[in-house]
């Protein structure tokens, strides 16, 4: 039987050299000359680290621009609060969206039955499968699911005939 498995998953790969290339912008540019401004990417985190709020909002608009240039949805990240460190100094995490979390994955199963299709839909863990007896109508899903589902960056694969 058909099936196909509806993701969340960024590319860390171009994550990482997106956070690499606003580390050297920053370095560069005349507007953050002597700032302790910097990014640092852990695991499923980024943090900003700035001088002040204009800094901080200048960072996060670079981050934007070069995650949309290397081709990395920006609906990945979620921009935390602002936290104040000791003087003037002003940090952000921002949380990088890895894996269906468990409301997502219900509204994902919600709009496969809704749609009345010849689909089966089941959620596994931080994925949902999408069983079917046609590939056309594992297709239409995929269309469905792109229409439907705007908050979050799906991804669709381990499509196995």
């Amino acid at each position: 039987m058909p099936s196909f498995d509806v993701v969340c998953k960024p590319d860390l790969i171009e994550l990482r050299n997106a956070v690499d290339q606003v580390n050297k912008e920053i370095g560069t540019r005349f507007d953050f000359k002597g700032s302790d401004s910097k990014v640092e990417l852990n695991e499923n985190t980024i943090m900003v680290y700035a001088d002040d709020d204009f800094k901080l909002e200048q960072v996060a608009e670079i981050i934007r621009n070069k995650c949309a240039k290397r081709n990395v949805d920006v609906r990945f990240l979620v921009f935390d609060k602002k936290e104040k460190m000791s003087g003037d100094k002003i940090k952000q995490t921002v949380t990088v969206k890895n894996g269906l979390d468990k409301d997502l994955a219900k509204q994902v199963v919600k709009e496969i039955k809704d749609s009345k299709m010849k689909v089966q839909a089941s959620s596994q863990g931080d994925t949902v499968r999408i069983q079917g007896a046609k590939r056309d109508d594992l297709q239409s899903a995929i269309a469905l699911l792109k229409q439907k589902v705007t908050e979050t960056p799906l991804g669709f694969e381990n499509f196995r005939d």
